[in-house]
C-alpha cells in the first residue's frame, strides 16, 4: 500500500451542481473524519458537515466510505459529494491538505494505483485513458472494450494456452532426462503444430489496424492544379468556409486542414496548394508540401484532368455546375456540384469507403500499436518453431514474455509515467 493518501475532484471541475472529491490510501479514514466526523457505514452514503481544522462549517456534503481491498484503487477510498463551486471545492481541497499524510494527487495517480494493486491491468488502464479522450462513437466504443477487460481476457487465453504447451514440452525434456533417453518425436511435432497454429491466429489478430488510427482520424488530401476547385470542395465536404476561395489561380499556397467528425469517425480534411511548375519561391515550397501530403494520404481527392499519382485516389470531377463542365468525363468516379448537395454526399460515401477500410472493425481487438507489435512478436516466436525440443521450450517462453508485456506485467517506469500523465488529476 502506498504510504501517502492522495485526494483530488474526480468529477468535472467546477463550477458545476456537484463536485465529487475523493480521497485514497491508509489515511483516508481518518482525514475523512477529520472533516466530516463520525463516516457512516462502508458503502452507505450519509449527510455530513464538513468543518476545517479551526471547526468551520466549509460544505454539507454526502460521504461515502470504500473500505479496501475491494475499491477502485485497491485501497481505503472515500468520496465527498460536495456542491461544485469553486469556492466550496477549494476549501475542502485545504482542510484535505493539512490533514497528517494527505496530498493533491498527480494526473492519473488513482488509476496507477489500481493497477499496480492488481485491480486493473495495464491494457485496461490504456482503455480508460482512451475512453476519457474519446470523441467519436468508435473510439468510445473500443476505449471500453478495452477498459472492460476484453483485450485482457484474450492475451490471458493465449497466454494460458502457451502455458500449457510449455509445460508439456517441459515434461517431454524431464522424461528425456529421467530415462536417458530422446524426446518422443511425436509429442514434439504435436506440440509444435499446435504453437505454430495459435502463432497464425495471433498474428491474424495483430494484423488488423490499430486502435490509433480511431483517434488519429482519417487523412484526406485533396490534390490536384491551381483553381480546380480543391478549397471550394474542402469547404463543401467540411460543410463550413474552411478555405479561402477566389477565382484566382494559386490563392491557397499552403496546406489548409479542417477537422471533420462524420458516422462515428474522424477526418483530417487537407486543402492543398496547386501542384505546377513555379519559379515563385513561396509557391514552390507550397507545391513541395502538397507533394508529401499527397504521398502521406490515407485517401487521396484528386481533382485534374490527369489520373491521379497514387492508383488508389478518387478521380473526381469538380465544379460541375460550372458552364461547359455539366458531364462528368471517363475515368472519373464522382462529380460534385455546389447546387446539388446529394453529389457531396456521394462523394462522402466513397471516402467513406475507403476509410473504413483503414480502421479497425467494431467487433475487432482493439489493439494499439504497442499491443500489435508484442502479439507480433509472440506469433513470430511460435510460428518459426524450431525442431530441437529445447529451442521449442526457449520459443515458447519468449511467447509468454511478449504476450505478459501486452497486460503490463513487465511494464517500466517509464512507460507507466507516459501513460498516466494523459489522465487528470481525479483519475
Amino acid at each position: 500500500m502506498n504510504g501517502n493518501t492522495i485526494f483530488a475532484v474526480s468529477s468535472g471541475r467546477p463550477p458545476a451542481g456537484i463536485a465529487v472529491i475523493r480521497l485514497s490510501g491508509p489515511h483516508a479514514r481518518d482525514a475523512a473524519t477529520a472533516l466530516a466526523g463520525r463516516l457512516p457505514a462502508p458503502r452507505h452514503a450519509g449527510l455530513r458537515g464538513l468543518r476545517d481544522g479551526a471547526g468551520a462549517l466549509l460544505d454539507r456534503a454526502l460521504v461515502i466510505l470504500f473500505p479496501g481491498p475491494a475499491t477502485a484503487t485497491g485501497e481505503d477510498v472515500v468520496e465527498f459529494h460536495c456542491h461544485g463551486g469553486r469556492a466550496v471545492t477549494q476549501a475542502v481541497e485545504r482542510a484535505l491538505a493539512a490533514q497528517p499524510g494527505c496530498r493533491l494527487a498527480e494526473p492519473g495517480e488513482f488509476t496507477r494505483r489500481a493497477l499496480l494493486n492488481d485491480r486493473i491491468d495495464l491494457a485496461e488502464a490504456e482503455g480508460l485513458a482512451d475512453l476519457l479522450e474519446a470523441e467519436t462513437e468508435a473510439q468510445r466504443v473500443a476505449a471500453l472494450a478495452a477498459a472492460e477487460g476484453r483485450i485482457s481476457r484474450q492475451v490471458a487465453d493465449w497466454l494460458a494456452q502457451v502455458a500449457a504447451l510449455s509445460a508439456r514440452i517441459e515434461a517431454e525434456l524431464d522424461h528425456a532426462d529421467e530415462d536417458d533417453v530422446a524426446a518422443d518425436d511425436r509429442h514434439v511435432a504435436a506440440i509444435r503444430d499446435e504453437a505454430i497454429t495459435l502463432g497464425r491466429a495471433i498474428a491474424t489478430v495483430a494484423a488488423a489496424p490499430p486502435v490509433e488510427r480511431l483517434h488519429d482520424g482519417i487523412r484526406v488530401v485533396i490534390g490536384g492544379p491551381p483553381n480546380a476547385g480543391k478549397s471550394t470542395l474542402l469547404n463543401l465536404l467540411a460543410e463550413r468556409e474552411a478555405a479561402i476561395v477566389s477565382p484566382i489561380a494559386g490563392t491557397t499556397r499552403d496546406k489548409i486542414e479542417a477537422s471533420v467528425r462524420r458516422h462515428g469517425i474522424a477526418y483530417n480534411m487537407v486543402d492543398t496548394a496547386g501542384l505546377t511548375d513555379t519559379d515563385d519561391v513561396v509557391e514552390a515550397i507550397g507545391v513541395e508540401r502538397a507533394t508529401a501530403a499527397i504521398d502521406a494520404a490515407d485517401v487521396l481527392v484528386w481533382l485534374a484532368n490527369e489520373p491521379p499519382p497514387r492508383d488508389d485516389g478518387l478521380w473526381v470531377h469538380a465544379r460541375g455546375d460550372v458552364a461547359g463542365r455539366e458531364a462528368m468525363p471517363a475515368g472519373r468516379v464522382a462529380m460534385v456540384r455546389q447546387d446539388r448537395p446529394e453529389t457531396v454526399e456521394a462523394l462522402w460515401w466513397l471516402i467513406e469507403d475507403r476509410a473504413k477500410a483503414l480502421l479497425p472493425r467494431a467487433d475487432a481487438l482493439p489493439l494499439r500499436e504497442r499491443h500489435r507489435s508484442w502479439c507480433k512478436a509472440a506469433a513470430t516466436a511460435l510460428v518459426t518453431m524450431p525442431v530441437d525440443p529445447l529451442l521449442v521450450g526457449e520459443h515458447l517462453r519468449e511467447a509468454r514474455r511478449s504476450l505478459a508485456a501486452v497486460i503490463g506485467v513487465d511494464a517500466t517506469e517509464i512507460m507507466l509515467d507516459a501513460l498516466f500523465s494523459r489522465f487528470c488529476l481525479g483519475k
